[in-house]
C-alpha cells in the first residue's frame, strides 16, 4: 500500500510540552482580569484548544474580555512562556526518519505561526518541516478545521488520502473528519483516550514508537 505523503503535527502536546509556558501565561492574564488561580494544574484545558475558545468556555468571558485576556497573555507569553517547553523524547529523531523517507512534514497549530516558527527555530527542528500554519494574530483561522484546509489548499495537486493529521486534542481529530483526511491521536499528550477515541480518528496510539511504527512500518493504510 502507499505510505502517506504529507503529515501534518499539532504542536503543543504531541511535538513538545508546553504546559509550563501556557499555564503561566494564562495565570498570569487571568490575575490582571482579577482571577486568581494558584494551582496551575486546573489550567492544562488550556493546552490545544484556541484561546477564545478556552477562556470563553472555562470562564465564561466575552468578547471583549477575551480579547483583554489574550493580550495580557501574550505578555508574558512573548517574553518568556514559548521558551518554558520541552521537546517529547525522540521527536528529532522522528523527524529526521520522516525526511529521510521523503514524507512533507508540515506544523498545523491552533497556536499563532509566528510563535509557532519560532519555537521550532528554538528546538532545532525548523528544519524538517516545510510549512507551518497557525493562527492569524488578529485572531482569524483558529480552528483546526481551517488549519488543515489551508494546507489541502495549498498542495491541492495531492489527493486526501495523501496526508494525515497527528494531534492530541479533539479538535485535531474533528479538523481531520471535517476536512476528510486520515488522523492519529496521541494519548502522550494532553487529550485522553475517552476524548480523542469518541470522535473517531483513524488510529490512536500511546507512545512515539507506536506513532512511529504507523508512519513508517509496513503496516500502513
Amino acid at each position: 500500500m502507499d505510505k502517506y505523503k504529507k503529515i501534518l503535527f499539532d504542536l503543543d502536546g504531541t511535538l513538545s510540552d508546553p504546559k509550563v509556558g501556557i499555564t503561566k501565561s494564562v495565570q498570569y492574564a487571568l490575575q490582571k482580569m482579577d482571577i486568581i488561580e494558584p494551582d496551575i494544574d486546573k489550567l492544562e484545558c488550556f493546552i490545544g484548544p484556541p484561546l477564545q475558545v478556552s477562556f470563553a468556555d472555562y470562564y465564561d468571558f466575552n468578547e471583549v474580555n477575551t480579547k483583554k485576556a489574550i493580550d495580557f497573555y501574550r505578555e508574558r507569553f512573548k517574553e518568556k512562556g514559548m521558551f518554558e517547553n520541552e521537546l517529547y523524547t525522540d521527536i528529532p529523531l522522528l523527524l529526521k526518519s520522516l525526511k529521510e523517507q521523503q514524507f512533507t512534514l508540515v506544523v498545523a497549530t491552533s497556536k499563532p505561526t509566528v510563535f509557532s516558527e519560532q519555537i521550532l527555530k528554538y528546538f532545532n527542528i525548523d528544519q524538517y518541516f516545510d510549512l507551518v500554519v497557525g493562527s492569524n494574530l488578529d485572531g482569524t483561522r483558529t480552528s483546526k478545521t481551517e488549519i488543515i484546509q489551508y494546507i489541502l489548499d495549498k498542495y491541492n495537486d495531492y489527493k486526501l488520502e495523501d496526508y494525515i493529521m497527528i494531534g492530541d486534542r479533539k479538535h485535531d481529530i474533528i479538523g481531520a473528519n471535517n476536512t476528510g483526511i486520515d488522523s492519529i491521536g496521541v494519548t502522550y499528550g494532553y487529550g485522553s483516550f475517552d476524548e480523542l477515541s469518541h470522535f473517531n480518528p483513524t488510529y490512536i496510539v500511546k507512545s512515539l514508537n507506536q506513532l512511529k511504527d504507523i508512519l513508517l512500518g509496513s503496516q500502513i493504510k
